[in-house]
């Protein structure tokens, strides 16, 4: 080994590797760090100046629609505007705004800013150092804007692997998305399926009988409700009676084969209204296509094949 050599292993004339930060590998390493730091504190300093508008009322950035029908809800009767896109039109069950009901009692400025915190601390668990660049991703800024409930179903999914009971937060919500839970069916797995729907139904019993009149208007709505809003907002202009099938069988296959990626498109495509913003549930294939680099990644490890046998090669017995 010449004297020259920058090789990062010790020698006798290198015997703690003082040459090793010159290598390219350590190189290549030091600039992903300086990259990975770069990232994080880019999408804080973005969080906190997109915060600071939102607690200090700066318009047009104070206002937020959908979080603005959920805060708006303990005013009032819960379904005074029942169209679909129309301001202040709260359409989820009353089972989710009782779950809201303390934090609704805050100022508009504070319940706002705390909903945006929620939305933005869950982009970094689904996406850890590629939140900033995800923002080039319209949807995901869009739905921090809008405050609607697609990041926590993100959310929900990655975690509903592992904890079957977040998926009561889809089915009290806009209901159909909770097509997700057919992957405990494909995969006859009986105790996770009996824990998310069990967790729902007993949600919507104490809820029922705390307020039994506002069940019976949601469930009106819900029979009267249409695929097509009344906003001039982007949405994809295709009924759900047509999109539920197709779903309902890429959630199934996604429970066959093992393909835990295809929940969130499951739940996309069973969206009541699928509007731009929508599509930020997608953020939830990233950890569960097996990229690192993220909190969720972890949470998403119970969704893939734990079995040795899936990944050790078959040896044929010794003979003689």
């Amino acid at each position: 080994m010449g004297a020259g050599d920058r090789s990062p292993v010790a020698n006798a004339g290198d015997p703690v590797g003082k040459y090793a930060t010159y290598h390219p590998l350590v190189r290549t390493s030091g600039r992903r760090v300086l990259l990975s730091r770069l990232a994080r504190d880019g999408f804080l300093g973005l969080s906190l100046g997109f915060l600071a508008l939102r607690l200090l009322n700066v318009q047009p950035w104070d206002q937020s629609v959908d979080a603005y029908s959920y805060w708006i809800t303990h005013t009032g009767p819960m379904y005074g505007t029942k169209l679909a896109g129309a301001m202040g039109a709260y359409l989820y069950s009353p089972a989710f705004a009782q779950l809201l009901t303390p934090v609704t009692w805050l100022p508009w400025p504070l319940f706002s800013s705390l909903w945006t915190a929620l939305n933005l601390a869950l982009v970094w668990f689904l996406l850890g150092r590629w939140s900033l660049p995800a923002m080039l991703f319209l949807p995901i800024p869009f739905e921090i804007v809008s405050g609607n409930v697609h990041l926590l179903y993100a959310a929900a999914i990655v975690v509903g692997f592992r904890w079957a009971g977040t998926w009561a937060l889809p089915l009290i919500t806009k209901v159909t998305p909770g097509v997700g839970v057919l992957w405990f069916l494909a995969r006859r797995e009986w105790r996770q399926l009996a824990l998310a729907l069990g967790l729902t139904a007993a949600l919507v019993a104490v809820s029922w009988l705390l307020n039994p009149q506002a069940w019976r208007e949601w469930v009106g709505i819900l029979t009267g409700s249409s695929s097509t809003p009344i906003s001039l907002g982007p949405y994809v202009p295709v009924a759900l009676a047509w999109r539920l099938p197709i779903a309902i069988a890429l959630a199934l296959a996604a429970g066959l084969f093992n393909r835990a990626w295809l929940i969130p498109v499951a739940v996309v495509v069973a969206m009541p209204i699928i509007w731009l913003n929508s599509l930020a549930v997608l953020a939830a294939c990233v950890p569960l296509s097996g990229a690192s680099g993220s909190m969720a990644a972890r949470f998403a490890i119970g969704s893939r094949p734990s079995t040795a046998a899936s990944v050790m090669p078959t040896r044929a017995p010794a003979t003689g």
